[in-house]
């Protein structure tokens, strides 16, 4: 594994998984309610370069999801909603409101022993995650978390002790700036993966076409 690198991005690039599964296709409900329910996910998504090397770092720690799961900063985490439209809709409007930003990513912290998971810390956008997080998390998506949201990048997940350790120490000195230009809408459909499906640019008025479908891992 080569050293730890320090990026600055300049593009806004977005990268998803593209494991797509059919089964995903049919559970998504095109209009209005479902009576079971949709469980839905938001994050921001990286620039290639660095979710490309983010994701060899989280291999080489022996994470089994860094295959599936591409570098990303969670806006809201699994959360059922009963109404697709009205959630798509407050997912566009609060997409609508947010100009562009600059995220910085640095150094490593760890939820241990709450959560075998180690991160990389938000520096530059942090004040405007949380923004985001908190407007997206009312009306068809509001409820209750258990713990507080802090938001992160993970780079090893209940992997063994001696690899969150070694996580924890190489990428102690990682940093990359890149900016930030829209944010991801994700079902996670039967098969546990996660579909995306809208990609909403920040400060603009969305189309009414949806997205393009893609799959990403939860975590």
């Amino acid at each position: 594994m080569s050293s730890v690198s320090k990026v600055t991005a300049n593009e806004p690039k977005r990268t998803t998984a593209r494991a797509v599964s059919s089964a995903g296709q049919e559970a998504h409900p095109e209009n209005g309610q479902r009576s079971d329910g949709v469980s839905i996910g938001v994050i921001l998504g990286f620039p290639d370069e660095i979710a490309e090397e983010l994701q060899r770092w989280r291999a080489s720690f022996g994470d089994p999801m860094a295959a599936v799961i591409p570098a990303h900063i969670t806006l809201v985490t699994t959360t059922m909603t009963q109404d697709w439209e009205a959630t798509r809709n407050h997912v566009r409007e609060v997409a609508s409101k947010q100009e562009p930003f600059n995220v910085t990513i640095a150094g490593t912290g760890s939820f241990r022993p709450v959560s075998p998971v180690v991160f990389l810390n938000v520096e530059d956008g942090f004040g405007d995650c949380v923004s985001l997080h908190q407007q997206l998390q009312t009306g068809p998506l509001e409820r209750e978390l258990p713990f507080a949201y802090h938001p992160h990048v993970t780079v090893a997940h209940d992997v063994a002790p001696e690899s969150l350790d070694e996580a924890e120490t190489v990428l102690k000195d990682y940093r990359a700036t890149f900016p930030v230009a829209s944010m991801g809408l994700y079902e996670h459909d039967d098969n546990g993966i996660w579909q995306l499906r809208e990609e909403l640019d920040f400060g603009t008025e969305p189309d009414d076409d949806g997205g393009q479908d893609g799959a990403a891992g939860a975590h």
